[in-house]
């Protein structure tokens, strides 16, 4: 009997290894899974045929050539491309794009001998904290089906908490591999701006995107981190390997013994209409870091308040400018209008949904002449503040700790008619993207909401290049071996 409930990729490998299953009775048994619950659930937009993988991941067993990843199920955001598979980034624009090459994070994981099952749904182009964007419906959260999952990758989220994947990739442009994680009960993690090449990856903000795995136990997204991280010529953005390993090297970025420093930014966690629930539930957290023998001290972060403002500033701006390549002219969707100028008008109308509508509207705007210094720029300069916060930060503590979201999961239509109150969502979270240090989001509890139990997160920030610490953290914090 094959126990997805409990499977980690260490587990998973040892049973290939010692021949206790094959590598396609473990994927039959995500399949027979996704059959079952994803009629409800809605996690997946696609479930690719595998047998051609599931041969290939098995020889390499055969062969003694098998990595920890050989066999491993992997569901995929529907914005990473899959060389041959429709990537569509669940928006009517791409319904039916193939992808022609794949993403550098996905040829380094077939590399290794993993298993792409299939798909998951998204906010469109990435935009939303709740999957409910997604052209193609909504996706539910497995621990009640009345709610969201959290989004943007809210499928690739509820994929793992329902069994119907062992790992997931999702996008975190402000939070979107975190917050669905923290609402679906997994570990999700955004890792420092440039440890993993986006070579592949449909961009939405160029500056703040960053591809990142969802699994079940922190050790298994460590694992995933390992091997998609790497400089890739690709993507000029990425860290060069050195530069990496120095950093983690350096005497400034020593982990201060015995145990770790963790600043808590009392400002941010108590002035953000943070759920009664979720503030008991992080002091508890933090009482149980204190008796695992990390030292607690609170800090100041005087500008991470500006996160959000900045971030609907510097994120529309960019995505305006990325969306401008689906015009209908290069790939995608095409709908015709009288002259030229009516086939782009007509193409984006119909392709785009109402929230890519207002961001390219909202992006359009503060890019345009005249506003530009007013708006974006002075987006960026908050940036630059925030970032400073969290350099001077580093100076005293190892680690910060916030919750993940300010609320547990809410209802599906609970906020889409009020898109403020839905960017709230992601308050906790965008900060590490602005400043791109890495952050992880680990299971720390339940809720009780209308006799069901929902779960909760508590993020971990670390400096730039330091996710071995935010990896030693979460394993001890979620009682795995470290």
């Amino acid at each position: 009997m094959i126990d997805l409930k409990t499977m980690t990729i260490t587990k998973l490998h040892n049973h290939l290894k010692a021949g206790d299953f094959s590598v396609k009775q473990i994927v039959d048994a995500y399949l027979k899974n996704i059959t079952e619950k994803d009629g409800e659930i809605h996690a997946f937009l696609e479930v690719f045929d595998v047998a051609e993988q599931v041969a290939r991941a098995q020889k390499m067993f055969d062969e003694g050539k098998a990595t920890l990843l050989t066999g491993v199920p992997i569901a995929v955001k529907d914005n990473i491309l899959i060389e041959g598979h429709t990537v569509s980034a669940a928006s009517k624009m791409l319904e039916n794009y193939v992808a022609t090459y794949s993403g550098t994070a996905i040829k380094k994981l077939a590399d290794a001998g993993a298993v792409f099952i299939g798909r998951t749904n998204m906010d469109e182009f990435a935009m939303g904290s709740s999957t409910e964007n997604s052209a193609f419906g909504p996706t539910k959260n497995p621990y009640d089906t009345s709610r969201v999952p959290g989004g943007s990758s809210g499928g690739s989220a509820a994929a793992v908490a329902m069994d119907g994947a062992l790992v997931a990739l999702g996008s975190d442009t402000a939070g979107s591999v975190r917050q669905p994680a923290a609402f679906c009960g997994v570990v999700g993690l955004k890792t420092t701006y440039g440890s993993i090449s986006r070579h592949g990856l449909i961009a939405l903000g160029s500056s703040l995107d960053q591809i990142g795995p969802v699994t079940k136990c922190v050790e298994d997204a460590e694992i995933v981190f390992s091997f998609m991280k790497g400089h890739d010529p690709l993507d000029s953005t990425t860290i060069p390997d050195a530069a990496y390993a120095d950093k983690q090297n350096s005497k400034m970025c020593q982990v201060r013994p015995p145990g770790l420093t963790i600043g808590v930014p009392r400002s941010l966690v108590e002035g953000q209409g943070i759920d009664t629930d979720v503030r008991k539930n992080f002091e508890e957290t933090i009482e149980r870091l204190k008796k695992l023998g990390h030292k607690i001290v609170d800090i100041e972060l005087p500008h991470v308040k500006y996160s959000l403002p900045a971030y609907y500033i510097m994120l529309p701006g960019e995505a305006s400018s990325n969306l401008a390549r689906f015009d209908g002219m290069k790939y995608g969707l095409y709908v015709g209008g009288e002259k030229l100028l009516g086939d782009y008008l007509e193409t984006r109308g119909a392709g785009f949904g109402p929230e890519p509508r207002r961001r390219i509207l909202l992006g359009t705007y503060v890019l345009s002449s005249g506003y530009y210094d007013a708006f974006y720029n002075k987006s960026q300069e908050v940036r630059r503040l925030i970032a400073k916060d969290f350099e001077d930060a580093w100076q005293t503590v190892d680690v910060i700790i916030t919750p993940t979201t300010p609320t547990p999961p809410f209802k599906l239509g609970e906020k889409t008619q009020d898109p403020v109150s839905m960017y709230l969502a992601d308050v906790f979270t965008v900060p590490s993207n602005i400043a791109g240090i890495p952050t992880i989001s680990v299971p720390c509890g339940t809720v009780e909401r209308e006799g069901k139990s929902l779960p909760l997160g508590v993020q971990f920030f670390a400096s730039h290049c330091r996710e071995d610490i935010l990896f030693k953290i979460g394993k001890q914090f979620s009682g795995e071996a470290v």
